[in-house]
């Protein structure tokens, strides 16, 4: 069997770190790479026996690429600090590694929990993503908020889930929009596009009307609902900040 690497990047991750670890207990090691975390992650990883690096957080790229540095295994599965390997997933990982030939990156679903159900529409399921991989075999690119894998090679599909639950409120969700739609204006600013009232409108109502309609959001009830309607608004805010430095200067209150 093929020496396997678990590799979670962390910051505050304690909600569910718990089990994110002990659904990798099958690896021969974990690698968590942790931002100076200020709750419990640490003591949560050391309960574990995961090994442990601390380093600034500059960016999902660089802190990827400087965990992938620390690792010798053969394969790697990378999970994020809210996602938990299903049983399922793991009996695969086990058996696809076992007979692996020129296979370099594997994508198993991801799952992702809405606030009362796992999403089956909305263009979140199945949501493949390239998740375990050979180290030397892959590359990584970031624009803006999102960032992607690229192997450099065969890659084969996996169907068991990633169990994901990326937010603990709308609060929390609220709080990604606005981180997320600020790197995305500032991403599209540094590109050269426009923004404005009209724009933002225009490319919201086609956000909305692709989750909702086109990915059939609405079959996935009140979350696809309330789904649609937080990226309407993340598009929105996104266009319409990209003019935010153009702002008149405010009057001079006597």
């Amino acid at each position: 069997m093929p020496s396997i690497t678990g590799l979670i990047l962390t910051y505050n991750g304690a909600r569910l770190l718990d089990k994110c670890l002990a659904s990798l207990s099958f690896c021969d090691n974990v690698l968590i790479v942790d931002s100076y975390s200020s709750d419990s992650t640490l003591e949560i990883a050391d309960k574990h026996g995961a090994t442990v690096i601390q380093n600034k957080w500059e960016g999902f790229k660089k802190q990827f690429e400087f965990g992938l540095r620390h690792i010798e295994s053969d394969w790697v599965i990378s999970l994020d600090q809210d996602e938990i390997c299903s049983d399922t997933l793991r009996t695969c990982i086990q058996k696809e590694l076992a007979s692996a030939t020129d296979v370099v990156a594997f994508m198993p679903c991801r799952k992702n929990w809405y606030y009362d159900r796992f999403m089956k529409h909305s263009g979140w399921y199945p949501d493949r993503l390239i998740r375990i991989f050979k180290p030397a075999q892959l590359t990584v690119t970031q624009s803006g908020s999102h960032e992607s894998f690229k192997a450099l090679g065969k890659t084969k599909n996996i169907d068991a889930d990633i169990l994901h639950y990326p937010y603990e409120s709308f609060a929390h969700h609220l709080e990604k929009i606005n981180l997320y739609a600020q790197e995305g204006a500032d991403d599209l600013k540094a590109k050269g596009k426009k923004g404005g009232l009209a724009t933002a409108l225009c490319h919201a109502f086609a956000r909305f009307a692709k989750i909702y309609i086109i990915k059939l959001g609405m079959l996935d009830g009140k979350a696809g609902f309330i789904n649609a309607m937080h990226g309407f608004f993340y598009v929105f805010l996104k266009y319409t900040r990209i003019n935010e430095g153009t702002w008149g200067k405010p009057f001079d209150a006597e």
